[in-house]
């Protein structure tokens, strides 16, 4: 049987503590059926909506109360890893213990080394948390060194870099825990973004784009599959046109044909494709398979689901 890497969608999980609840329950499903297959799952996910409702939460507060700490973005992004695993490794449990499997399950708080020099710490780009008028942005700026955007009419937002995973610190834990068999819940949010200095680690404020580092822990551990899932069963080219044709497979080259015309959407698709493109290109026997959850069980089976191949 396979070692899987499963990249879920933060979107897929809710936009508050009682619909996420709900949800993960159903998200269990398609997870334990892969277990109970027999393959080894790690499960990465998305925080989107979830750090941005901590963040909110914090600047809110912290506006109408001064005695309310201000909360640094990398503790929020530690936050939103620990609740979201919590819910997750609960439901992957309670659907385990249904079906009469004896497993472990456990969320990893990761932290995930970033380089300095990236070029996203100059040009910072992924909008976090709430809408601010055009004095307020500006005062923000003036007082806590905020980037501050116009986003889409809607107001004044607080951007952060989104650079590359490079090295995860927790690898060596993650791995004993994979290997005696036990199903790991890691680079939550794509990790803490993390500078080493000297041997020494600082969270940074920053996103990870949560595909690369679900690719970069997959290709760390060597896993056959990368199940990246998202609300589409299949990835379509020229999609929402009539011309709008689904995707069974793509070669490396093909893939990275498409990305050149253009076919997928930033921070949509696109960063789906380009780690799917990394697993495989890291070693030619990999897939990577992209899907919707509900699919993971067939596409697994090659019944349905787009895979990337090497050739």
């Amino acid at each position: 049987m396979s070692k899987v890497m499963i990249a879920l969608g933060g979107n897929a999980l809710g936009n508050n503590p009682e619909e996420q609840l709900e949800l993960v329950e159903r998200t269990a499903k398609p997870i334990v059926d892969l277990i109970e297959e027999g393959h080894t799952v790690v499960v990465a996910h998305g925080n989107g909506p979830q750090v941005g409702m901590i963040n909110l939460s914090f600047e809110t507060a912290n506006k109408s109360d001064s005695k309310v700490p201000e909360m640094p973005f990398p503790e929020c992004g530690a936050m939103s890893e620990g609740y979201i695993g919590y819910h997750l490794q609960n439901a992957i449990k309670n659907e385990l213990a249904a079906r009469s499997i004896d497993k472990s399950v456990g969320t990893i708080v990761t932290q995930v080394i970033v380089d300095e020099h990236d070029k996203a710490f100059d040009n910072p780009s992924k909008p976090i948390g709430g809408f601010y008028t055009e004095e307020e942005a500006k005062s923000l700026e003036n007082e806590k060194g905020y980037t501050m955007i116009e986003d889409s009419g809607r107001g004044y937002r607080r951007v952060v870099p989104s650079p590359k995973p490079v090295d995860i610190v927790e690898i060596d834990m993650i791995r004993d825990m994979v290997d005696k068999g036990h199903v790991v819940i890691a680079v939550g949010g794509g990790g803490i973004p993390t500078l080493r200095n000297e041997g020494k680690l600082t969270g940074v404020a920053a996103v990870i784009d949560k595909d690369l580092a679900s690719e970069k822990l997959a290709e760390m551990l060597d896993c056959d599959i990368l199940f990246i899932l998202t609300a589409v069963e299949t990835i379509a080219l020229d999609f929402g046109k009539p011309t709008q044709r689904e995707l069974n497979s793509m070669t490396i080259s093909e893939a990275e044909q498409f990305i050149e015309e253009g076919h997928f959407a930033p921070g949509s698709m696109l960063p789906k494709v380009m780690a799917a493109v990394d697993f495989v290109k890291s070693h030619p026997a990999r897939e990577a398979i992209i899907t919707s959850l509900e699919s993971a069980k067939a596409a697994i089976h090659g019944e349905t689901g787009t895979r990337i191949i090497s050739s």
